[in-house]
């Protein structure tokens, strides 16, 4: 009986010391690439001034969802904070105590916002650049001269702290870098007009594609928490083939599907400030998707 204790003992203690191995070997590869440096060439769009472009800089903000994670003040909100996830706090964007320095330059806020790197070289973990990498000169330039607008909140920054479940995703591909993502490159923006058309519908969705997948077949979303519902398939196999351009309008603005069920809080509220005309194009891009199976999204960065 001693020898089976025994026995069982030592297995009990290397089973312990394996998990505490694959801990720190996960912590310790998560933070290679964490703090890993990116050096990319930044192309300064013209940022305008005048009352005009800070409006619609402000709508982009508005509708971009960049208040989930900064607050609605920009003066740095709570997005995750579990002991799996991590705490990840979006930064104060603002002048204020806490905020960005006074001398951050035009570079410095394309560089965050286009291709996902902090001023000092390293990835950001929380920004959605491979969303924003597309907007057009003029969208990234007015959404600067919004955010130089803003007035200032004495808010400090709370420092990303990564959990292990999400450096475990961000070791497995799961979870990405927007800097690992966007080729900086090739980052060429194209000249998209606002209309009520496809390709205007094609620029809008692109920030539909970080929970939804790039071919929007939803599924589950690797870069929240395990509690998190899957993401909605916004393909002609969802729901979506039932609803009208009206139903779309009415469900995206009040939240409440058409048959009568809310929309999950994971869904941004923020999409719901969309203009009419930006409606329309996004209702317009989803038709001409093809269908395809709930979930079936390619694999992360593919």
């Amino acid at each position: 009986m001693k020898r089976i204790l025994k026995f069982l003992g030592w297995a009990v203690l290397a089973s312990a010391l394996l998990v505490a191995g694959a801990i720190v070997a996960v912590y310790a590869f998560s933070a290679r690439k964490l703090g890993r440096r990116y050096a990319v060439s930044v192309q300064v769009p013209a940022v305008p001034s005048d009352p005009g472009a800070v409006a619609r800089g402000r709508h982009i903000a508005e509708t971009r969802g960049c208040a989930d994670c900064h607050g609605a003040d920009l003066g740095g909100a709570k997005v995750i904070d579990d002991p799996a996830m991590g705490r990840l706090y979006g930064p104060n964007l603002t002048r204020g105590q806490g905020g960005v320095p006074a001398n951050l330059a035009d570079a410095d806020w394309v560089r965050a916002i286009r291709h996902g790197v902090a001023r000092d070289g390293h990835g950001l973990f929380l920004m959605p650049s491979a969303d924003y990498s597309t907007f057009t000169d003029e969208d990234l330039g007015d959404l600067i001269a919004y955010l130089r607008s803003v007035p200032p909140v004495n808010r400090a920054s709370v420092p990303v702290s990564v959990g292990p479940v999400a450096r475990a995703l961000l070791l497995a591909g799961k979870i990405q870098l927007a800097a690992d993502v966007i080729d900086h490159a090739a980052v060429r923006p194209e000249v998209v007009k606002p209309g009520v058309t496809v390709a205007y519908g094609r620029y809008l969705a692109i920030g539909c594609t970080g929970c939804h997948g790039p071919n929007f077949s939803g599924g589950k979303i690797d870069i929240g928490p395990p509690d998190w519902p899957p993401a909605q398939n916004l393909t002609p196999a969802g729901d979506l083939a039932k609803w009208s351009e009206e139903d779309f309008i009415r469900t995206m603005r009040d939240r409440v599907r058409p048959d009568g069920t809310k929309l999950s809080e994971v869904m941004p509220a923020a999409f719901g400030k969309l203009n009419d005309t930006e409606m329309k194009a996004l209702w317009a891009f989803l038709r001409t998707l093809p269908a395809a199976a709930t979930g079936s999204r390619p694999p992360a960065g593919k």
